[in-house]
């Protein structure tokens, strides 16, 4: 590799760990991916969300939804939205797409794919919402250049998102929540929802995760951040 091509490598904000894949988890992505599906475009073409979504409804993008329970509980609850979910653990999409076709859901598609280059393909102005729900927060000082929210992963989201479209993250590290706070009050399209301009208490539609659950058990705290494009 050249000189010139490292200096043009992007970090990853994630470390790719196939894990232990179960044996209806495979047999999902082989039968069900065609049906549930996304998959990401080539040579700088664009994702069609109308034809991934032929129903008219504000798309919802959810970046890393793990084992994709909460994601799902979200999308049958709120049917008039569409949600598209990208995740690149595939244990977690295949258990996903279990979920969805469990419950018949139309308005949920995932993606097992980057979730930068995603972003990279998605029209302007084509995206209602965007959510990220506890990240890897690479706690250790010397990764937080892999840390997912910075000023360039802002400028694609903004680009996507239509005026009045929400960014709601939430993390349940108190360093990433201040770090998440600057970037987000640094980009200039949006706009802070919270009454003190910091944190707003977990709104209903985010479905309290085990994960979190436990959390609260051993007194972590949890901060969620939610934006408006102007």
């Amino acid at each position: 590799m050249t000189t010139e091509n490292k200096e043009h490598r992007r970090i990853k904000s994630y470390v790719l760990r196939t894990g232990r894949i179960t044996g209806s988890q495979e047999q999902a992505l082989e039968n069900l991916f065609p049906l549930y599906g996304v998959t990401c475009p080539t040579n700088n073409q664009v994702l069609n969300l109308e034809e991934i979504f032929p129903e008219n409804k504000g798309v919802i993008v959810e970046i890393g939804f793990g084992m994709g329970t909460s994601l799902v509980e979200m999308a049958k609850a709120n049917q008039a939205n569409n949600y598209l979910g990208i995740e690149v653990h595939t244990p977690g999409v295949g258990n996903a797409l279990k979920l969805i076709e469990q419950e018949q859901l139309n308005n949920l598609k995932v993606a097992c794919h980057d979730a930068i280059e995603i972003l990279q393909a998605l029209p302007e102005n084509s995206i209602a919402g965007l959510q990220l729900f506890f990240p890897d927060p690479w706690h250790k000082a010397r990764h937080h250049k892999r840390r997912i929210v910075n000023a360039e992963f802002m400028r694609l989201v903004t680009r996507a998102l239509v005026p009045g479209g929400f960014v709601h993250m939430a993390t349940d590290w108190e360093n990433y929540a201040e770090h998440m706070l600057e970037v987000l009050n640094a980009t200039p399209e949006l706009e802070n929802t919270a009454s003190d301009g910091m944190y707003i208490p977990r709104p209903d539609h985010r479905p309290l995760t085990k994960f979190e659950q436990r959390g609260h058990r051993l007194g972590h705290g949890v901060w969620d951040l939610y934006f408006i494009k102007k």
